[in-house]
């Protein structure tokens, strides 16, 4: 019997969005320190890779603490077949649910005909969606997915997906033409709230894309009558972002240190420093740390870097904010 975790979380539900490269378990663990949203997402893994080569390192991507439940685990590929086999492992790992990607505008996860690439193969994306299903039988199912190719095809793609009935569908408010460029087309929300309510009443809508603040996601999210947010980029260098609290300098510096030291992974080292660049900025001298920080090697060098800057701050009384 599958037992759905969505219905059991207050409205809206605000989560944080699966970015490859970014959302590791380093970067959720700052998230439970300081102010966790209702839902995690692991970065996603093609269901292929998890029976193959890349089997080890799918593992990693998917390893999670405890506290986090409830936590999603996101996945891309082709196959049915697999993505069965993959919801049947996913589900022995303990995730609460389980993501189908159908929006990553990656040429590279294109193609292998997954990610947007099955906005035009709307026949495989129901299969996909069925065998997932099927494998998943004590779990949910969603989907995130875009607008749809290169305009608009809430009713030639959205409305497919919501024929299936599953549990929650996330709609990044762009069409894969448009990628991160352009702004958000909130302006569509309702409609496919709309085609919801007809084709697939239990079925959430969370809506995504240039979403800068907590209180504009409520706002959204009461404005469009959905059902929750998910918070992509916002949330980089900024674990405060559920917790609605805006951190001084001295914290955001410190927090470098701590998901330097989370994140525990030499040999990926430079991973962080997208990370970096997110945290270190609106204050004096944020320029000329962040390119210090760009040169390191290692935890050690983080640390010492930002014990410094931070002494050498509180020798001139404040780091003064600019405008």
């Amino acid at each position: 019997m599958q037992s759905n975790f969505w219905k059991k979380l207050k409205k809206p539900i605000m989560v944080s969005a699966p970015m490859s490269g970014v959302t590791d378990d380093a970067f959720r663990l700052m998230f439970l320190k300081y102010g966790r949203p209702d839902v995690f997402w692991t970065e996603f893994i093609s269901v292929e890779g998890l029976f193959f080569k890349g089997y080890e390192n799918c593992l990693k991507v998917l390893k999670f603490a405890p506290e986090e439940h409830p936590i999603v685990a996101q996945v891309f590929g082709s196959d049915p077949s697999y993505f069965k086999k993959a919801a049947e492992e996913i589900e022995k790992l303990g995730f609460d649910g389980i993501d189908i990607n159908m929006g990553c505008p990656d040429k590279a996860i294109e193609q292998r005909r997954a990610g947007a690439a099955l906005i035009k193969d709307v026949k495989l994306a129901k299969q996909i969606i069925r065998a997932t299903k099927e494998g998943a039988k004590k779990i949910p199912v969603s989907v995130k997915t875009r607008l749809g190719y290169n305009d608009n095809q809430i009713n030639e793609w959205i409305k497919p997906l919501l024929q299936e009935n599953i549990a929650a569908i996330t709609i990044h408010l762009r069409t894969r033409k448009q990628m991160y460029r352009g702004s958000a087309q909130w302006d569509t929300i309702k409609e496919i709230v709309k085609l919801r309510d007809i084709y697939s009443p239990e079925t959430l809508i969370i809506g995504n894309g240039d979403v800068k603040s907590f209180l504009q996601a409520h706002e959204l999210s009461k404005e469009n009558g959905i059902d929750g947010i998910m918070i992509g980029r916002a949330s980089m260098g900024n674990p405060w972002f559920f917790s609605h609290k805006i951190p001084s300098t001295q914290e955001k510096l410190i927090a470098i240190i701590e998901h330097t030291e989370f994140f525990n992974d030499p040999e990926r080292f430079n991973t962080l420093k997208k990370h970096f660049h997110a945290y270190a900025k609106g204050f004096n001298g944020a320029k000329e740390l962040r390119d210090k920080l760009m040169e390191t090697k290692s935890n050690s060098e983080v640390k010492e870097l930002i014990e410094e800057f931070l002494l050498h701050s509180r020798n001139n009384e404040k780091i003064e904010k600019y405008k």
